[in-house]
């Protein structure tokens, strides 16, 4: 199937405009469909559902996919959205949250049932029970309006140099084995006393294990199911032992981006998601942050290992 043809109308001007007056950026690059930029050779195709009731909106976010090398389908509800990915099977979908019909919180919880498609919602809502309810209904991301057309795309090149996980239910999109967080088989038993140590590739503390390259997570024998993020954030604390790991690192290191020192600007936004991603790995775990066995948050800072 050959790439959707480039669209010409209003919403060509609004992405012009939208670059050169909202963002300050001025060189906004021509469409290029899937090529490398300043290279001759042409990617293998990549698909994008864009699910936007805003025409205007819908164009930018389409242009900013399609400079990246996606195509894409576009959508104007979500119950048409859901049908698109049904379809299509897309790497990456971008979902705004006030939509007619249903939102986008109900939209990326029937997109979960069927696809593990990387969902990055985008709302001009602000609120941290927003937040919430973004993460906890499947999203991977959660970028407000007005954004930067390279922010969007700086966080899904960010995504896509992670292991992607197979959410429950979900029908894989070219998941290999080795980046799924369940491999359908018993992990080993894990070393007691360190993660690292005697050869051993496992991580643990107080019962608690996690092997990197196989991502898994045991708890006192039984497997646990964590999100992408959630497994990233464990790994981080589980590595850095008594180091306290700030929220800004942390948010830092999910995009793909250096973190402990890093200049990259931090939003409330990001840290707020660091907080609740956070909150959602000790409910898995079974811990209480006013007693806790695994994760010591350090007030104001950001989270540490407990103590052995």
């Amino acid at each position: 199937m050959s790439s959707p043809p480039p669209r010409h109308g209003p919403g060509e001007a609004f992405s012009r405009n939208f670059c050169d007056i909202v963002t300050g950026v001025i060189d906004c690059p021509p469409r290029q469909g899937s090529q490398v930029p300043g290279s001759d050779v042409v990617q293998d195709r990549r698909i994008a559902v864009v699910i936007e009731d805003d025409a205007d909106i819908r164009e930018l976010v389409a242009t900013v996919l399609e400079q990246a090398g996606f195509d894409t389908y576009s959508a104007g509800t979500g119950t048409e959205g859901v049908d698109l990915v049904r379809r299509h099977e897309p790497l990456v979908t971008t979902l705004d949250v006030s939509m007619p019909g249903i939102d986008g919180f109900e939209a990326a919880k029937r997109i979960r049932a069927v696809s593990d498609t990387y969902i990055v919602m985008l709302t001009a809502r602000t609120e941290e029970i927003d937040t919430v309810a973004g993460l906890q209904s499947g999203a991977d991301d959660y970028l407000t309006k007005p954004f930067r057309p390279r922010e969007l795309r700086a966080r899904i090149e960010a995504m896509l140099r992670r292991p992607r996980e197979i959410h429950s239910g979900a029908a894989p999109t070219g998941t290999t084995p080795e980046h799924s967080g369940g491999l359908g088989a018993s992990p080993p038993t894990p070393a007691v006393g360190g993660g690292a140590n005697a050869g051993s590739a496992w991580l643990d503390h107080h019962g608690l294990a996690l092997h990197p390259q196989m991502r898994l997570v045991n708890l006192h024998g039984a497997e646990l199911d964590l999100t992408r993020s959630e497994f990233d954030i464990l790994h981080a604390l589980l590595e850095g032992g008594r180091r306290v790991i700030s929220k800004a690192d942390l948010a830092l290191m999910l995009r793909g981006e250096t973190y402990l020192g890093s200049t990259a600007y931090i939003t409330e936004q990001d840290e707020r998601a660091i907080e609740v991603h956070v909150a959602n790995l000790r409910r898995k775990l079974g811990e209480r942050p006013a007693q806790p066995r695994w994760i010591e948050t350090v007030r104001g800072v950001g989270y540490r290992l407990t103590a052995a």
